[in-house]
Formats: structure tokens, C-alpha cells, sequence
């Protein structure tokens, strides 16, 4: 069945053109992830289909039969709501159904009691209201009277996203879900559930992503907008690289081609005498068009740079023994620490848990109730903080930018001016001279990133670095990472992101316990995994009950320890000799990865990685099966 057609659209905004003449199709069962950097028109093309943008031309046709649903991340709600009434809002029958219920319940009328209970049959709105619960527990809401205008910016898109969820199920209409940014302001726990649950719901599906990992897991077809054009990819997140990287290298190989004819029709160009004919004139058409290709930039990804970075001294920072509360909720207890030079650590915990009170009481901002830091003298902290960037409405990128220097120095003892700077993270002339005001969210998003990086600091601090940048800016962001010789935090729920960049874990496990991990973010998952999974196969011993008569056991009787089969016994030592095999082989394919840089190559490991740590898990819980037969 199809749900969209689309022919020819384009859309600008000044002399700005977003796409131009783009054409696609959504079917039934779809699931689309849209790929491109901020300000080429993701958000415009989606409010276009929810008919809240006009395009300039072509055509959008939705089928009549669908509703469309959009999950924005500007959500509109009113302030003086409760979270129910808020989720009750939905314009459905078994909401409404639900809603009629949920007032019987205060009501004498026996009429009215007797219609909100058949309702509730005949809309099935019993399964739906269980459904709505399971929701809101897994996305850890669980104060349903609490007033939207008391909640965080997080809390809220969290409520938005379970009203979401509830509406597709709620409606029995066909429906096009589309999602911009769904992950951000969620934890990893939630992120993994909300994968698994848009995996198995049959849902049409398109996404706008920065998580790579959600990517891979959720969609199987992905859009690349690129230079006002649509590119459609059957398959994962690496199919994608491996078709960009196929069509730059045609691209550079016309390029060159028309860089040899370039030359040889400038020259004709010179000695053209000023009387056109017509022969001429289609020639001098078909030099311009040359030309337009000749001159095309290709330079976009690629960021290798020797930096020059401020001299870091032998202290960098250390903490220790840090407590710091709030009423009766303990987010630090005793927490001692001393980072190293060059260290990359990752932070991860719930939401809540005190990571970003963790970068505050570093940076000074906030006091810590007891303990001591302290912080080496040459130490240069940039943070890169969720409060977003501070600037004058009418500074354009450029002048914002200079304001810091001029030119940024490398360890060669050349420098970047602070356009070429801005080139890097792919703000191109035209937007580097235009009003801050006039960027997308996301562009201020990367301004703002690359504001910090300019400074040259020595010791990076990220909150969240990656919600609402692109997938390009953040390739160029973890190339400049794996490069940067100073220290650096990172507090991060993209998986993606962390295992690329850090090597060392402080992991919030609640009630002010902070665990230090040696290894990236998935190694800690799994280690956390498998811990999980052996204290659940843990068998509690039962209480020791008095000896009499009858409650002797024979020594015959069902509830012995048994001896293997021999066929257990040989399925057992076949699991023992190959777990150790496993454990390297992953080892291995740990190392390639935190030393790989290529897309397709770190995909096809992160496969491999997958398939041997599932193998190995198996392994695991079977030999605890056997030995509990023992």
C-alpha cells in the first residue's frame, strides 16, 4: 500500500535552496531514516508532509486512508495539564473511551458507568490503556499528576514521546510515524527499549537520527540530502558510506575530466572573436555548464590537522573523596579520581544521576558538600554544556568566530584562518556571512561547538555533545577527537559516539556508587550484561528445615544432584575449551576497532563483534545451566 508520493518538490528560503526538484515514495511496512547535515532541509521537509510548510513546487499526495504523526522536537502542550490529562488529550475513540472510563469512576450515573464499560469493549480500550502504562513505566514516568509546567525540557519530550507511542497504537487507521530525533534526552535503558519496541511494532516509520547504533537497529532504507538532492540507500548505515563514497569518487573523477576540457575551452574562450554565430554561442553555453562542474568543492569530511595544543603540566586533576547530595537523594559518595594526560573517559548513568552536578563541581560551578579538587595550573577547560550558544541577534558566523582570534594555530607552526576553521565543520562562504539568527537549531548547535574547540583548550568537557548535531558534523567532530592529545569528559547516551571515542568508563550506578571501568561504553554493557545475567542464575539457598522423620530425604530421592549425561559432559567440555577461544577472538576485534577509522571496515567488525559476544553470552549461560545440574 502506498502512503506518499512525492514528484519534483523544492523549496527555498531566500536565495538558500534547501532541495530542488525531489521525488520519492513511502510504502506500507517502510521504515526511512533521513541522513544530512543541519540546515539542508530535514525538519522543513518533514513539516512539509504534515502540511505545516508550503513547498514552492511539485506535488505531495497522502493517501486518504493514513494518518500522520509527527514527533517534533518543539513539543506544544499546556502548562497547567497533569501528565494523564495531557495523554488523555489524544483525539482517538479509545482514548476518548478511556477518558469516559476514567470520569465513571466518579460518577452515580449508572447509566453513564454502563456506556464508558461497553466502550471500553468495543474500542478494546482495556489493552490500550495497559499498553499506555507499560509506556510511561519504561520511559520512567511514573508521577502522573505532576503538572507539565513542573517538568525538565527532557521530562517533557519524555511524556510527549509516550502520548506519541499510544497514539499509533490507539488508532486502528493505517499511520505514518515520523520521528525527528526521538533519542535525544533519553537514557541508554531507554533508547535500547525504544529500539526493540519500534523493531517489533508494525509501523511505517520515518526517522531523523544522529544514533547511529538506533539506525542500524530501527531502518533499512536511508535518504542522504545532499547539495539540494535526495539519494535513496537500500540497507544499513554502512551500505550508505559505501554508495557516498562510490558516487564522490565518479563525482571527482567528472570533475577532473572537465578540469582538462576546462582548460582547453578557456583558452578557445580568449581567442573568441566578439561576433557570436549560433555554432559559437551553443559552444560558449556548453563552456559555462563546464565550468559549473569544473569548479565544483568537494572538500567536506576530511580533517587531519596537526594541532598545537596548549602545554598541559604534569598535574591535570584530581578529586577526592567528593559527597555531594540533594535532600536525601546521594549523587556522589566518596568519589576519589585522577585523570591523566591525553585520558578520553566516558560518564554514563540514568538521567538524574548526577553527571552533569559531576562537570559542574570539576569546573567550579557548584560546590561539592565535601572532598577537594584540585586542578593543575596549566589546565584550559572548554565546556560544551546543554544551555546552548549566547550571541547578538545581527553577529554574523564569520565576525563570531574572529572574536576569539583570528587564526588557529598548528604544531607545524603554520595556522587555519577562522574561515577554513568554519570549512572543517562544514559551514560553506555563503553561511559563514550570514546572521547567526538565521541558522537551523542544529547549525547553532555545531557554531557552538566549534566556538569551544577555536579557544585551543587543553581539557574538554562535553554534556551531550551530540543531541541535535548531524551525522556528518559528528564524523568530523570524532575524527578531531581521536586526534586531540588533551584530556577529556564526555558525558553521552549515543553508544555510537562513546565507543568511537573513549576508553575508560566512570559508570553511575546509583545511590552515589560510581564504577571505574577500564574499556569503552558496549565493553561495559556487556561486562554489566553478564553480571546481570549471573546473578539472576544465582540460586537462593532455601532455609534449612528441622530433621524428623518425615521430612528426611532419601538419599534416592528426586531433589540429589545428578550426574551429567554424556552427552552434557561432552557439550560442557566443548564449552569450556571454546570460551576462552571466544573471549580472544573478541579481545581482537576490540582492539581493530578502537584503531579503525573506515566506516565500512568498523561496521563489518561491529557485525562480527555482535555475532561472537552473542556466542559467547550463549556459551555462558549454558555452562551455568550444567553446572547447577551438577
Amino acid at each position: 500500500m502506498n502512503y506518499v508520493s512525492v514528484e519534483n518538490l523544492t523549496k527555498s528560503y531566500g536565495i538558500k535552496v534547501l532541495f530542488k526538484n525531489i521525488s520519492f515514495h513511502i510504502n506500507e511496512g517502510d521504515k526511512i531514516a533521513i541522513v544530512a547535515k543541519n540546515g539542508s532541509g530535514k525538519s522543513t521537509l518533514l513539516k512539509i508532509l504534515m502540511g505545516k510548510e508550503i513547498a514552492d513546487s511539485g506535488t505531495v499526495i497522502i493517501n486518504k486512508d493514513i494518518q500522520v504523526v509527527l514527533f517534533d522536537q518543539e513539543i506544544d502542550y499546556d502548562p497547567n495539564l497533569s501528565i494523564e490529562e495531557f495523554m488523555m488529550t489524544l483525539d482517538s475513540e479509545p482514548i476518548l473511551a478511556l477518558k469516559n472510563y476514567h470520569q465513571s469512576l466518579h460518577s452515580t450515573d449508572h447509566d453513564f458507568i454502563e456506556k464508558a464499560l461497553a466502550d471500553m469493549e468495543v474500542h478494546k480500550a482495556w489493552d490500550l490503556e495497559n499498553e499506555m502504562k507499560q509506556i510511561l513505566s519504561q520511559l520512567k514516568i511514573t508521577d502522573l499528576d505532576a503538572k507539565m509546567g513542573t517538568l525538565s525540557g527532557g521530562q517533557i519530550k519524555r511524556v510527549a514521546l509516550a502520548k506519541l507511542l499510544t497514539e499509533t497504537r490507539a488508532e486502528h487507521r493505517h499511520t505514518l510515524l515520523i520521528m525527528d530525533e526521538p533519542t535525544n534526552h533519553l537514557d541508554v535503558d531507554m533508547v535500547e527499549w525504544l529500539e526493540n519496541y519500534l523493531n517489533k511494532a508494525k509501523i511505517t516509520l520515518l526517522l531523523v537520527t544522529h544514533d547511529r547504533y538506533f539506525l542500524d537497529s530501527v531502518c533499512d532504507i536511508i535518504w542522504e540530502m545532499e547539495d539540494q538532492n535526495l539519494y535513496v540507500h537500500n540497507g544499513s548505515y554502512a551500505t550508505y558510506l559505501e554508495n557516498k563514497m562510490i558516487r564522490e569518487e565518479n563525482l571527482n573523477a567528472t570533475i577532473d575530466k572537465a578540469n582538462n576540457l576546462y582548460r582547453k575551452e578557456l583558452e578557445w574562450m580568449r581567442r573568441q572573436p566578439k561576433a557570436r554565430t549560433t555554432k559559437s554561442k551553443s559552444r560558449i553555453d556548453a563552456f559555462y555548464e563546464t565550468e559549473k562542474v569544473a569548479k565544483t568543492d568537494t572538500r567536506k569530511d576530511g580533517l587531519e590537522l596537526d594541532f598545537e595544543m596548549k602545554r598541559l603540566g604534569n598535574k591535570i586533576l584530581e578529586l577526592k573523596h567528593i559527597d555531594k547530595s540533594f535532600g536525601s537523594k546521594v549523587l556522589l559518595k566518596d568519589f576519589s579520581y585522577q585523570f591523566q594526560r591525553g585520558e578520553k573517559v566516558g560518564i554514563v548513568g540514568k538521567n538524574g544521576a548526577g553527571k552533569s552536578t559531576l562537570l559542574n563541581i570539576i569546573q567550579g560551578y557548584e560546590k561539592a558538600d565535601k572532598g577537594e579538587i584540585e586542578t593543575g595550573e596549566t589546565i584550559s577547560f572548554g565546556y560544551f554544556s546543554q544551555k546552548g550558544l549566547t550571541y547578538k541577534e545581527d553577529e554574523r558566523v564569520i565576525d563570531f568566530i574572529k572574536e576569539i582570534a583570528e587564526f588557529y594555530p598548528l604544531a607545524n607552526g603554520k595556522s587555519l584562518s577562522a574561515s577554513q576553521f568554519l570549512r572543517l565543520f562544514l559551514f560553506d562562504d555563503q553561511t559563514q556571512y550570514s546572521p547567526i539568527s538565521k541558522l537551523s537549531g542544529g547549525e547553532k548547535r555545531r557554531l557552538h561547538l566549534m566556538y569551544i574547540l577555536y579557544q585551543n583548550p587543553n581539557f574538554l568537557i562535553f554534556d551531550e555533545p551530540t543531541n541535535d548535531l548531524d551525522l556528518p558534523t559528528l564524523t568530523v567532530l570524532e575524527n578531531f577527537l581521536q586526534q586531540f592529545q588533551g584530556s577529556l569528559i564526555i558525558v553521552s547516551h549515543d553508544r555510537y559516539f562513546m565507543d568511537r571515542i573513549v576508553d575508560h568508563v566512570l559508570a553511575f550506578e546509583g545511590n552515589g556508587k560510581i564504577r571505574d571501568f577500564v574499556g569503552n561504553f558496549s565493553e561495559y554493557r556487556e561486562a554489566r550484561s553478564r553480571e546481570e545475567a549471573l546473578e539472576k542464575n544465582t540460586t537462593v539457598k532455601p532455609e534449612p528445615v528441622k530433621e524428623t522423620v518425615s521430612t528426611v530425604q532419601n538419599p534416592t530421592s528426586s531433589n540429589t544432584k545428578r550426574k551429567l549425561t554424556f552427552k552434557e559432559q561432552r557439550e560442557l567440555e566443548t564449552i569450556e575449551k571454546e570460551m576462552p577461544e571466544l573471549e580472544d577472538q573478541r579481545a581482537k576485534i576490540l582492539e581493530k576497532l578502537n584503531n579503525e577509522a573506515d566506516y565500512e571496515k568498523i561496521a563489518k567488525l561491529s557485525s562480527e563483534l555482535e555475532t561472537v559476544s552473542e556466542k559467547l553470552e550463549n556459551h555462558e549461560m549454558r555452562w551455568l545451566e550444567l553446572q547447577e545440574i551438577m
